[in-house]
C-alpha cells in the first residue's frame, strides 16, 4: 500500500453549513476506534503492575512509580519523531509502525519476567509506550479531521469512550491474571536467601508472561489488518517533510497552553489511578485487600467511559470549552472531598473523579488543534509530548506520599485540575477568536484585520 503523502480522493457531500465533507468514514472510524481500545487497555494494565511489582521487588512508592515515569516519558521522547513518521508515511503508516513497536515491547515482558529484572520491565514498558505514542500522534488528529469540524470534539470523545472501555476492562483482567498469586509478607521476604529471593521473584513475575504474549500476537495481527485496509487519506491535514509553511506552532497560543493542560490532566489522572489500589487498601479509607481493591479501579476508569459516551452527545449542543471547565471544577471538588474525609465518602468521591475526567483529554486535544490546518500532525506531536505529565506528576506524588502519606498527597492532582479549569475558561481561545475579541473595542478595524486567512475552518466550528 502507498503510505506516502496523501491525496484528496474521497467523495464529498454538502453539510448543513454548506461545507464539503468526505463521506464513507464509518469503516475507518471503527478501525481507528479499535486502536483507541487497545492502547487504553495496555495503559491501564500499569495500574495493576504498580502494586504487583511493588510487592515482588519490595519497592517504595517513589521507586515503583518509575513504572509510570518510564512509560509516560516515552511520550516526551518519541512524540516528535512520531509526528515526522506521520509526515513521511502518513497517518496509516504511522499506525502500523506504532502497533509493531508495541508488540516488541509486549514480547520483552517474557525475558523480564524470567530474569525477574525490574530494569528490564521498565525497558519493556518504554518500548511499549513508544509504540502507543506513535498511535496517539497519528490517531487523535486523524479522528479530528476525518469528518465535519463542527463535530470533531464529539467524534473524538466517542472514540475515546472506547479507549476508556479498555481502561475499564484492564483492571479486572489484570487482577485475575496478574494478581492471582498471593505475595509473601514483607517479613517473610526479608527472611529469604538471595537464591530463594530470586526464585520467588521469578515465580511471582511469571504471571505477566502469558497475558503479554497474547497481547503481542494480537498487536502483530492488527498491524497487518491496518496495513491492508484502505483508509481515507486527507492531504489538507498533513504536509510533507521539508515543506515550507507560512505558519508556526508557536503562533497558536491555544496549542501551547493546551500542551500544558494535557500535561496537567494526564498527570492527575495517572497519579490517581496509580495509587488507587494502595489508597483503597488503607485502613482509614476502605481497608480492602489488594486484589479486591484492583477491581474497584474499574469504577474509576468505567466512569470515564460512561462520561465520554454522555459527553459525545452533550458536545453536539454545549461548547467544548464550557463543558471542559465544568468537568474540571467537579473533579477538583470531588478530590478535595476525598482528601478531607475518610471511609466510604473518601472512597467513592475519588472513584467518581473518573466520570469527570472523561471528556478532558479529547476536549483539550480538539481545542489545542483548532485552526492548525496542515500543522495538525506536528501539533499532535507537541500535545502528545505533554503526556509526559503522566510520568512527572505520579513520581512527584510518590515522593510526597512517602513523606506525608497517600491520603494528603492528593493535593497535587488538585492543582492540576485547577489549571485545566483555567484552560477551559480562558486559555483555549484560538487565534481568530482572540484577535476578534481584541479589536472589538476598535471600530476602525476592518473584517480583513481579524481574519486568519491561512486557516480554512472558523473558530466557531471548533468551540
Amino acid at each position: 500500500m502507498d503510505w506516502g503523502r496523501p491525496h484528496n480522493s474521497e467523495p464529498r457531500r454538502k453539510t448543513s453549513a454548506g461545507d464539503d465533507q468526505p463521506t464513507g468514514y464509518q469503516r475507518p472510524l471503527v478501525i481507528v476506534t479499535i486502536l483507541f481500545f487497545m492502547w487504553g487497555f495496555l495503559t491501564c494494565l500499569n495500574d495493576i503492575l504498580v502494586p504487583h511489582l511493588k510487592s515482588i521487588f519490595n519497592l517504595s512508592y517513589a521507586q515503583v512509580l518509575l513504572i509510570q515515569f518510564f512509560f509516560f516519558s516515552a511520550y516526551f521522547w518519541f512524540s516528535i519523531p512520531a509526528a515526522k513518521i506521520v509526515d513521511w508515511l502518513g497517518y496509516q503508516g504511522a499506525m502500523v509502525v506504532g502497533l509493531l513497536t508495541m508488540s516488541a515491547g509486549a514480547f520483552l515482558f517474557v525475558p523480564a519476567a524470567s530474569l525477574a529484572s525490574y530494569p528490564l520491565f521498565l525497558t519493556a514498558l518504554t518500548i511499549l509506550a513508544a509504540g502507543i505514542t506513535a498511535l496517539q500522534v497519528a490517531a487523535n488528529p486523524y479522528v479530528i479531521v476525518l469528518g465535519s469540524p463542527q463535530t470533531a470534539s464529539s467524534r473524538l470523545n466517542l472514540t475515546q469512550a472506547f479507549n476508556s472501555l479498555g481502561t475499564t476492562i484492564a483492571p479486572a483482567v489484570g487482577s485475575l491474571l496478574i494478581l492471582s498469586a498471593a505475595p509473601l509478607a514483607l517479613e517473610q521476604i526479608k527472611g529469604l536467601s538471595p537464591l530463594a529471593l530470586q526464585a520467588y521473584r521469578s515465580q511471582q513475575a511469571a504471571s505477566v508472561k502469558m497475558p503479554y504474549i497474547v497481547i503481542g500476537l494480537l498487536l502483530v495481527l492488527f498491524a497487518g489488518v491496518i496495513g491492508k485496509s484502505k483508509l481515507p487519506r486527507i492531504a489538507s491535514a498533513q504536509h510533507s517533510l521539508g515543506e515550507q509553511l507560512n505558519d508556526s506552532l508557536w503562533q497558536h497560543r491555544n496549542l501551547i497552553l493546551g500542551a500544558v493542560a494535557i500535561f496537567a490532566y494526564v498527570g492527575a489522572e495517572v497519579a490517581i489511578g496509580s495509587f488507587l489500589v494502595n489508597y483503597l487498601s488503607q485502613p482509614g479509607i476502605a481497608g480492602l485487600a489488594m486484589k479486591v481493591a484492583a477491581r474497584y479501579v474499574s469504577f474509576y476508569w468505567g466512569g470515564a467511559m460512561i462520561g465520554r459516551f454522555i459527553g459525545s452527545a452533550l458536545l453536539r449542543k454545549v461548547r467544548t470549552k464550557r463543558l471542559l471547565g465544568l468537568c474540571a471544577a467537579c473533579a477538583t471538588a470531588l478530590l478535595v472531598t476525598s482528601i478531607l474525609t475518610s471511609g466510604q465518602l473518601a472512597t467513592w468521591s475519588i472513584l467518581a473523579v473518573g466520570l469527570f475526567n472523561s471528556i478532558m483529554f479529547p476536549s483539550i486535544f480538539t481545542l489545542g488543534l483548532a485552526e492548525l490546518g496542515p500543522l495538525a500532525g506536528d501539533g499532535s506531536g507537541l500535545l502528545n509530548m505533554a503526556i509526559v505529565g503522566g510520568a512527572v506528576v505520579p513520581l512527584a506524588q510518590g515522593f510526597i506520599a512517602d513523606r506525608i502519606g497517600i491520603h494528603h498527597a492528593l493535593f497535587l492532582p488538585v492543582i492540576c485540575y485547577l489549571y485545566v479549569l483555567y484552560y477551559g475558561l480562558a486559555g483555549s481561545q484560538p487565534n481568530s477568536e482572540r484577535i476578534l475579541s481584541t479589536v472589538t473595542h476598535e471600530p476602525q478595524a476592518s473584517l480583513a484585520e481579524v481574519r486568519t486567512p491561512s486557516r480554512e475552518i472558523e473558530s466557531e466550528k471548533w468551540r
